[in-house]
């Protein structure tokens, strides 16, 4: 992503989050780009019975939340720190003028939009009407080639069932039956209650 030291340089700060404490909410006006130095952030949409869909986790190095700073529109989803994080924000104005000062940051940012919208239709089609198993398979290997892991190569899930179950519009329950499922075929892996596909 953005590198940290340019970042400050431009006015970046440090921000730390409790486990679930949002960074901002669904509607808010975009101030800042956000950048997650340590822990993680998901993003998400509550519907009226205070159950999540998660849009997607970010891990230490990603930015979330920026492609509203390009079309000044509210926040679709709520930010919340998925475990206690640091993050480091600038504002929005300043982002925009790193894009503007280096061409090659602003390629960088591009790319990794074109990539989530790119995912998202992946996502969108693979899980739209289809059965958990398909899902919940679809979401675990998308995972895992974001990560950039090998294909032989484990990767471990970094999700709880809860957290695939928000992901895939599924209940836990089922989440749960189907990964056993899946361990019982040997198309995952589990040990000490961790997933590795």
């Amino acid at each position: 992503m953005i590198q940290q030291d340019l970042l400050l340089a431009w006015g970046g700060t440090f921000r730390k989050f409790d486990k679930n404490q949002p960074v901002f909410f669904e509607g808010d006006k975009p101030m800042f780009y956000y950048q997650v130095v340590e822990g993680s952030v998901r993003m998400a949409n509550m519907n009226d019975d205070g159950k999540e869909f998660i849009q997607g986790i970010f891990k230490q190095g990603e930015s979330f939340g920026e492609p509203v700073l390009f079309i000044d529109m509210p926040y679709p989803a709520t930010a919340i720190a998925n475990e206690p994080c640091v993050v480091i924000r600038v504002s929005r104005e300043n982002f925009l003028y790193i894009l503007k000062e280096y061409p090659d940051v602003h390629l960088t940012i591009t790319k990794i939009l074109a990539t989530r919208i790119y995912n998202k239709s992946i996502v969108s089609k693979e899980i739209a009407g289809e059965n958990p198993e398909h899902r919940i398979t679809t979401v675990l290997k998308l995972l895992k080639k974001e990560s950039n892991c090998r294909g032989n190569e484990k990767y471990k899930i970094e999700l709880s069932r809860q957290q695939i179950a928000d992901m895939t519009g599924l209940r836990t329950e089922t989440v749960i039956r189907v990964m056993r499922k899946l361990f019982e075929r040997g198309d995952i892996l589990i040990e000490k209650g961790k997933v590795f596909i």
